[in-house]
């Protein structure tokens, strides 16, 4: 029918296409320092690599002029904590005191002297 029509839809859904936030989402890994500097920005332009030889993050950094800074971050799995227990640390107090008093004797270190026979 309209042969022009049809270029516009098409042109238009491969707009939709490239700009579709539910894309193919990636992780960019490299190998090492000496992959985090061979990969390729344009300038005014930064990215985080994950480096796969150790457990570091680059910061990949570019100036207007495209030249490359990278700064390492350590990393490593997160550990869920436990909520400590208030009441049974207080009871562990609270038994720790009981025997510190309960071995005190009311003399404390005070020396009798022996009673003579008479």
């Amino acid at each position: 029918m309209y042969p022009y029509n049809n270029q516009i839809y098409q042109s238009i859904l491969q707009g939709i296409q490239q700009n579709n936030p539910m894309g193919r989402q990636e992780v960019t890994k490299v190998s090492g320092r000496p992959g985090a500097e061979a990969f390729q920005m344009g300038p005014d332009s930064s990215a985080l690599l994950l480096d796969t030889s150790a457990p570091i993050v680059w910061l990949a950094q570019t100036d207007g002029a495209g030249y490359k800074s990278l700064q390492p971050y350590d990393i490593k799995p997160h550990e869920e904590t436990q909520p400590e227990d208030k009441f049974k640390s207080l009871e562990d107090r609270i038994t720790k005191l009981e025997v510190i008093i309960n071995a005190k004797s009311n003399t404390g270190n005070v020396k009798r002297k022996p009673e003579s026979a008479e």
